[in-house]
């Protein structure tokens, strides 16, 4: 039993890892850099409905960020900042709220590219908070708030089998 929990755990982080990886690569254009539109971060959200996905989440960023332009750098503050909203969304108990933690917590990201690409700074947070909120917040937040009406679905999201 406790093996099978272990290996579910695994095959859930892992496809959580492959599809938030496989969304920012299809992505690319949009995906990096000063003005980005990151669409997989919308799955940061998978957290608040259970905190497992987080890991595949944080694993899915950093496997994206191997592919950034900014190099090394971003894979570790870059996927600092995804580790930041996953876990500030997996302690919030409003949906509303827990979808802005990705925008504050990528105010990481706008540093980075302040002092890599010696761009301003304040144009990189008022962009990295843009590109979060529209796609967290503006698409993310909608989604949700219909998934976790849909019972069966969430039975099936469901990491521990009851």
């Amino acid at each position: 039993m406790k093996r099978d929990r272990m290996i579910r755990r695994l095959i859930v982080t892992a496809l959580t890892a492959a599809v938030y990886t496989a969304l920012t690569l299809a992505f690319a254009p949009i995906s990096f850099g000063s003005i980005q539109f990151r669409v997989a971060e919308i799955l940061n959200l998978m957290a608040y409905m259970d905190p497992l996905y987080g890991a595949g989440v944080v694993l899915g960023c950093f496997l994206s960020n191997c592919f950034s332009q900014l190099g090394p750098i971003d894979m570790v503050i870059g996927t600092l900042g995804t580790a930041l909203a996953v876990w500030a969304i997996t302690r919030t108990k409003n949906l509303f709220i827990a979808s802005l933690w990705p925008m504050f917590a990528n105010t990481l990201v706008a540093f980075e590219l302040t002092y890599i690409e010696h761009t301003p700074l304040w144009f990189n947070i008022v962009s990295i908070w843009i590109g979060e909120f529209v796609v967290v917040t503006c698409a993310g937040y909608p989604l949700f708030r219909t998934l976790l009406q849909n019972k069966k679905l969430l039975s099936l999201l469901q990491t521990e089998r009851q």
